[in-house]
């Protein structure tokens, strides 16, 4: 978390500092873990300031700010990263600053409560290198034959498959559970065994549920770490069908309870009975 539609999100709703040019780079006093800031914050400053936005793109869960240097600001969320234009949730976390002029939104802002994301600036080469190479089709891009035909040899679960971002990009833990659910899939089913009409029922819910929370603004979790670019709750967390619901009924069959497992060191949610192998 944040997962593809929190990014998707976070990126739209940065999308009004296209245009502006970037006056001041800031990295304010933080005692705490610090992020990966590459390069060094002197050499960030001489590459970014007096750049112009062209464009605010996504690669699976990275804003990527393009300049018109041909450089790129490659922004990582990674667990409790925001890319912010209003006041963060505090300033204790708030890890880089872009002041801005030319267009209405001042600055744009990189909050992490736990130090675990990042802020690279990389030439084209380099994003090539470095994110795109690595990276898996888009989910909300990848067709269905390109989905089978990526995971359909593999003996992996399917659950664990769903979270390799080399074979797809974008979906994480949250999302896989809630995908798996509205396909009717089982995590724990094996990729190499899964049927054709399977993976066209995997394909089809994974449009849906991850177009139904990009315009519901993402999952904002108990802990209200997530926000969008103008610090709000998302509001998918209240469509959830499996994810985090131990024990209550499902909401397809009504009657078997949700259940937890572990996969890869993750919590994957599940009903026996709708999804059943």
């Amino acid at each position: 978390m944040p997962e593809l539609p929190e990014v998707e999100t976070m990126r739209r709703g940065v999308l009004p500092i296209v245009g502006a040019t970037i006056e001041r780079v800031t990295r304010p006093r933080c005692r705490l873990r610090p992020i990966l800031l590459s390069p060094a914050i002197a050499a960030f400053r001489r590459r970014a300031v007096g750049r112009r936005i062209l464009a605010v793109d996504r690669l699976g869960k990275r804003v990527i700010v393009r300049l018109d240097s041909d450089d790129a600001i490659v922004l990582e969320p990674r667990m409790t990263g925001l890319v912010l234009l209003a006041e963060p949730p505090n300033e204790t976390h708030l890890r880089l600053v872009l002041e801005l002029s030319g267009v209405a939104a001042s600055r744009l802002m990189f909050w992490d409560r736990r130090g675990l994301g990042s802020v690279r600036l990389l030439d084209r080469r380099r994003l090539e290198e470095a994110v795109v190479s690595r990276l898996g089709p888009d989910a909300l891009a990848v067709t269905c034959d390109a989905l089978r035909e990526r995971f359909r040899a593999s003996r992996r679960e399917v659950k664990v498959a769903l979270l390799d971002q080399q074979a797809l990009a974008g979906v994480g833990n949250l999302y896989a559970s809630e995908i798996l659910h509205l396909a009717g899939v089982h995590p724990q089913a094996r990729c190499h065994r899964l049927r054709k009409s399977q993976w066209s029922a995997i394909h089809k819910a994974l449009r849906e549920v991850l177009e139904l929370a990009i315009l519901l603004e993402g999952s904002t979790l108990s802990d209200g770490t997530y926000r969008n670019a103008l610090n709000e709750s998302g509001g998918y967390q209240n469509h959830h069908r499996v994810y985090d619901r131990a024990g209550e009924p499902c909401p397809r069959c009504g009657d078997s309870p949700i259940r937890r497992i572990v996969q890869a060191q993750r919590s994957t949610f599940f009903c026996p009975r709708c999804q059943g192998r």
